[in-house]
């Protein structure tokens, strides 16, 4: 899982290296729904249903406050940066962003 802020895009290659892996898509709907246990469009770093890797780019860190999916959709989460990251204590940061 990659959380990037706003209108970022992933940069795939710097992605690609980051995880080792010569080629990467996109998770399908159902595969979203098996690994996150929510819906495309409501996923959320919090209560995953299987534990995923999870990577923070830095410029989600910039930013004082932040939003999030819930797991319900049109719902957000909203809270400090600083709070997401004391939350996620396994996840990494790095710089995935173009």
């Amino acid at each position: 899982m990659v959380l990037v802020a706003g209108p970022a895009q992933v940069d795939w290659k710097k992605l690609r290296q980051l995880v080792g892996r010569s080629r990467m898509r996109m998770a399908t709907e159902d595969e979203v729904l098996e690994i996150t246990g929510y819906g495309i469009g409501t996923v959320s770093p919090f209560g995953l249903k299987k534990q995923v890797r999870v990577l923070i780019d830095a410029s989600v860190l910039n930013e004082e406050e932040i939003s999030t999916g819930s797991g319900v959709r049109n719902t957000a989460i909203i809270l400090k940066s600083a709070d997401l990251r004391r939350a996620l204590t396994d996840a990494e940061i790095v710089s995935l962003t173009e």
